[in-house]
């Protein structure tokens, strides 16, 4: 027969097990980002950036009094990896909220895989304007800026530097790549450029020279590339050892030369432009801040990756106390038309395509340094809602 206090232990045991997370329950966020390959080195900024926004929300109390936990995954830029690591954190992990896709096909699967758990994904990097337009889900956001608003501003800086420009166009051989050409060449025609030819190159492409015959023969003033990672160091030092360098205003993506590819790079990068959502010369104190701390911590610049992915924790931070809910439609709900602080300034997450509105800035290279040459407001670049299944 049992007692009465063993009745109370048999009693507590038993509620312990069937309560539900508590608010000192950690809130766990999955990083399914690439740790190892070509994108590594994004993959490296990502994991920065969230790791010291992390380290500063946990600090001042947590979410609501509860930690953040990151939780990573390597997806190795490789859609099909992405999705097997995804399904471990949910279910698994049983993760609140997923981030850190770099490969734009990534971010897609990831987003599948997220609705049928019933989760919410944002990413901080890839580019696809799919993802937030034709293919758009209701379980997914991007805090960072897409093609197009990258486009908008670079191409308007590039119509002022050669107007009515013979442009070619190179950039890798997947989702991101053939949307960001496309929408670059759609909005640099639309200026009055000419395109003169393209070529898609496989991912982590060793040889680039085996196009340089037709970039010669296309005689173009300005060449358009939206390789990454370790591919543009290749890309750049081939074509500056071919002496293709000298009379060509090369433009790109902005993730083609960040600060972590840029030192392989070296003088090769010079006079590299590109439209951007974030650099570290941006003029405001919560940018002055972000930069110092996280070259205290890293001994390193950060990029528009490592900005947008330290501003992803602030994001999930106020749409979770806004709905003062971990739940995944009460966020959903709280991230529409959500206003946050980045280091790039207040942010606007628009209901109604869940892409972030933000200034675009068009940074050029000199002399192994990044400066802003032009700025382009967020509502003129951000460009038209075409998401059509939410």
């Amino acid at each position: 027969m049992f007692k009465f206090g063993q009745l109370c232990t048999v009693f507590l045991a038993t509620t312990i097990l069937s309560v539900p997370a508590s608010a000192a329950d950690p809130i766990k966020i999955g990083v399914v980002t690439p740790l190892s390959g070509t994108y590594s080195p994004i993959g490296q900024q990502v994991r920065w950036g969230l790791e010291l926004a992390t380290k500063e929300v946990n600090a001042s109390g947590g979410i609501m009094g509860r930690q953040i936990q990151l939780m990573f995954e390597d997806e190795e830029a490789n859609p099909s990896v992405a999705v097997q690591k995804a399904e471990k954190l949910f279910e698994s992990e049983k993760v609140d909220f997923l981030t850190g896709t770099v490969n734009s096909g990534s971010t897609l699967a990831v987003g599948q895989t997220a609705e049928r758990a019933g989760k919410l994904i944002a990413t901080t990097v890839s580019f696809a304007d799919s993802i937030t337009g034709d293919k758009c889900s209701p379980n997914v956001f991007r805090v960072n800026a897409r093609a197009g608003q990258q486009s908008a501003a670079l191409a308007a800086w590039v119509a002022k530097q050669k107007p009515k420009a013979k442009v070619y166009f190179l950039g890798p051989d997947y989702e991101m790549g053939r949307s960001t050409v496309a929408t670059f060449k759609r909005t640099i025609e639309g200026l009055g450029a000419t395109s003169v030819g393209e070529v898609f190159a496989p991912l982590d492409s060793k040889d680039y020279t085996q196009y340089f015959g037709q970039l010669r023969q296309a005689r173009p003033e300005v060449l358009y590339t939206s390789v990454a990672g370790n591919d543009t160091v290749r890309l750049l030092t081939q074509m500056q050892d071919f002496g293709l360098l000298g009379n060509l205003l090369v433009v790109g993506a902005s993730g083609t030369v960040t600060s972590q590819n840029i030192g392989a790079i070296g003088a090769a990068a010079n006079g590299f432009t590109t439209g951007v959502g974030y650099s570290t010369q941006i003029d405001n104190p919560a940018n002055k801040k972000f930069v110092a701390a996280f070259n205290a911590a890293y001994k390193a610049d950060p990029d528009l990756y490592g900005a947008d992915s330290y501003g992803l924790i602030y994001f999930y931070k106020a749409a979770v106390e806004k709905a003062q809910s971990t739940a995944t439609d009460k966020v959903r709900a709280a991230m529409g038309d959500l206003k946050w602080a980045t280091p790039q300034g207040e942010k606007t997450m628009r209901a109604g395509d869940h892409q972030a509105i933000q200034p675009m800035y068009v940074v050029r290279v000199n002399a192994g340094k990044f400066t802003i040459a032009g700025e382009v407001g967020g509502d003129e670049a951000i460009g038209a809602d075409e998401c059509k299944r939410f």
